[in-house]
C-alpha cells in the first residue's frame, strides 16, 4: 500500500469516527461506518485483488460520513428515498475529493472516485460494477438479516422482489460471490427465488457482463 493511500484511508477513518451508530467488527465495539468502510475494503481485497487505488479508495470512503445526510431530512416514499441517495453521494463525493488532493493525487484520480461513488455508468465501466458488486455482496453478508428484520412486516413477495432488484445490480461474479456465503438457510432461499424471478433479465445481462 502507498504512503498516499494509506493517509488517505487513515483520514477517511478519522472523518467516520464522529459517526453516533455503533457497530462490532471481531468483538470490538466501533462507529458504524468504520465498520462499513473496512467491510468493503476487505470484501473488495478478496474479490478483486488486483484493484487499482481509485476502486479501494472508493470502497473504503463510499459512505464517509454518511451521517450527515440523515435519511428523515428527506420525504417518505421512493422518491425522497431516491433524493437522499443522491445528496448523499454528492457529499461523499466532495469529501473524498478534498481528502484525496490532500494527499497528491491527480484531478483525474480524484474524478474517478467521484464517478465511482455516484454510481455512474453501472453496467457500462467495469470499476462501477466492481464497486457495485462488492457493496451487494456486504449487503447480503452483514446488512440483509438487519433490513429483513426492520422489515418484517413486508410479505415474502415484497422481500423476493427487493434482492431481486439488488441481483440486477451485479454481474455474475457477484451473484457467485453471493452464494458462496455461509448464510441462514432463510436469506439463501430467498436468494434463490429471487434469481428464479429475474432469471431471464439475469440471463441477457450476463452476456454483457462487465466483469474481470
Amino acid at each position: 500500500m502507498s504512503e498516499r493511500l494509506k493517509k488517505v484511508f487513515a483520514d477517511i477513518d478519522a472523518a467516520n469516527a464522529g459517526d453516533p451508530r455503533r457497530d462490532t467488527l471481531n468483538g470490538e465495539e466501533l462507529p458504524f461506518e468504520v465498520v462499513y468502510s473496512r467491510r468493503m475494503l476487505r470484501r473488495l481485497e478478496k474479490m478483486y485483488p488486483d484493484a487499482p487505488e481509485t476502486l479501494k479508495i472508493a470502497a473504503h470512503g463510499q459512505h464517509i460520513r454518511r451521517f450527515d445526510i440523515p435519511r428523515a431530512d428527506f420525504p417518505e416514499g421512493r422518491k425522497g428515498y431516491n433524493q437522499w441517495r443522491k445528496a448523499a453521494r454528492e457529499h461523499h463525493a466532495t469529501l473524498l475529493g478534498e481528502i484525496m488532493r490532500r494527499h497528491g493525487y491527480s484531478d483525474d484520480e480524484i474524478a474517478e472516485v467521484q464517478k465511482l461513488v455516484r454510481k455512474e455508468q453501472l453496467k457500462k465501466d467495469r470499476l462501477s460494477q466492481a464497486l457495485e458488486n462488492v457493496v451487494d455482496v456486504v449487503f447480503v453478508e452483514h446488512y440483509l438479516e438487519p433490513f429483513l428484520k426492520k422489515y418484517a412486516h413486508y410479505d415474502e413477495d415484497k422481500r423476493i422482489d427487493i434482492v431481486a432488484r439488488t441481483l440486477l445490480k451485479m454481474s455474475p461474479k457477484g451473484h457467485e460471490e453471493a452464494l458462496s456465503l455461509d448464510l441462514p438457510e432463510e436469506h439463501r432461499r430467498l436468494i434463490e427465488k429471487a434469481i428464479e424471478r429475474v432469471k431471464p433479465q439475469l440471463e441477457r445481462m450476463a452476456n454483457a457482463a462487465l466483469d474481470w
